[in-house]
């Protein structure tokens, strides 16, 4: 297992590595790291071994050309994304072209998934649906099967895999003790060395509008670590979808604290200092081709759709990295042609809006 985590410097060393990409803004500081503004995901694709070889070699090159932020969850392609990444990081470390302080592992759980399910009494209500869990000592469990997949002592951020899936079916007062008992666990995971940072990873939970019910409320989430940890507690991550086709985070105001004004979550993420990874980028491949004509003067520098719809999405507000899934090595080459040009500046993006 490889010992060590992302640091300030390594990560620092690797976005200087890239000074034409640097000086186009295309790093940005997190958690006191320096991420790639686009990441690989690893959500799509089958539980097959030519699926793993593919990852595998889209990671090398996706390393290789500038990316360090690296995406996946346990019941992504049943463990196998996790397995996948891992090795691939593995080998560039082995062949002495990477350091693990130099790039961002990421990972999820709250899904049960085939293979990972754990021999505990988890009865009554403590599964969703029958397929969600956020009791504490499962997702510690979950954290310890993703560390061995990876192949890495410390991962870098953890995410609670779409907590909303439980809050239908409970009163939010409940729906937030389960929340207070799983960031209570991931803060004791930081203070063992498991982990750096977690997170909650969601699909519609920060997206939902008025007459779908509140959703999960930022303040809300980061006030329980407030009280558990006080201001130097980890939750400093969220991940949710943003894209041409989703632009919810950035248009929806949804976000309350207080009397204050209701806010966009990524205003929310910004004054709550909570980093914001947005995922979907290309909406699983729809916004790769066929964009409007017009797109191509409103996202200059950009030569495919899929690199104006990376750009829309890396140049929102106070986002720090857009995942893209990327299991084809010559859509990494693609994809890394946003390193030859900035993000929008943000008076052009907000003549979006």
């Amino acid at each position: 297992m490889i010992l060590s985590h992302a640091t300030t410097g390594g990560t620092s060393d690797f976005a200087n590595r890239f000074p034409t990409a640097s000086g186009h803004g295309f790093f940005r500081e997190a958690n006191g790291w320096r991420i790639s503004s686009l990441g690989l995901g690893s959500y799509l694709g089958g539980a097959d071994e030519e699926t793993d070889l593919a990852y595998f070699a889209a990671v090398i090159d996706a390393f290789r050309g500038g990316i360090n932020l690296f995406d996946a969850a346990i019941n992504y392609r049943d463990q196998r994304s996790e397995r996948s990444i891992g090795s691939a990081l593995r080998k560039l470390i082995r062949d002495g072209e990477a350091r693990r302080e130099e790039f961002v592992v990421c990972s999820k759980a709250g899904f049960l998934t085939p293979g990972a399910v754990p021999d505990l009494d988890m009865a009554g209500d403590d599964v969703i649906r029958g397929i969600h869990c956020m009791r504490a000592d499962f997702l510690v469990d979950q954290l310890h099967r993703s560390r061995e997949n990876f192949g890495l002592d410390c991962l870098d951020v953890y995410y609670l895999h779409n907590p909303e899936t439980q809050l239908s079916g409970m009163e939010r007062g409940t729906f937030l003790n389960r929340v207070r008992h799983a960031f209570e666990a991931m803060e004791l995971c930081v203070a063992k060395g498991w982990l750096q940072a977690y997170g909650v990873a969601t699909w519609d939970g920060f997206r939902r509008r008025g007459e779908a019910g509140p959703g999960l409320q930022l303040a809300e989430l980061a006030g329980i670590a407030r009280e558990l940890a006080g201001e130097n507690h980890h939750f400093r991550f969220i991940q949710l979808p943003y894209n041409l086709g989703m632009v919810e985070a950035c248009a929806v105001p949804n976000q309350r604290n207080g009397p204050g004004p209701v806010q966009s979550i990524l205003e929310m993420a910004a004054e709550a200092g909570v980093h914001v990874v947005t995922s979907a980028s290309l909406l699983q491949s729809r916004l790769a081709q066929g964009l409007p004509e017009q797109s191509k003067q409103i996202f200059q520098g950009a030569e495919s759709d899929a690199q104006r719809a990376i750009q829309f999405a890396r140049s929102g507000p106070n986002v720090v990295s857009s995942l893209v899934g990327m299991k084809q090595r010559e859509h990494v080459a693609e994809n890394l042609g946003v390193t030859r040009f900035a993000p929008m500046a943000a008076d052009l993006y907000r003549r979006l809006f």
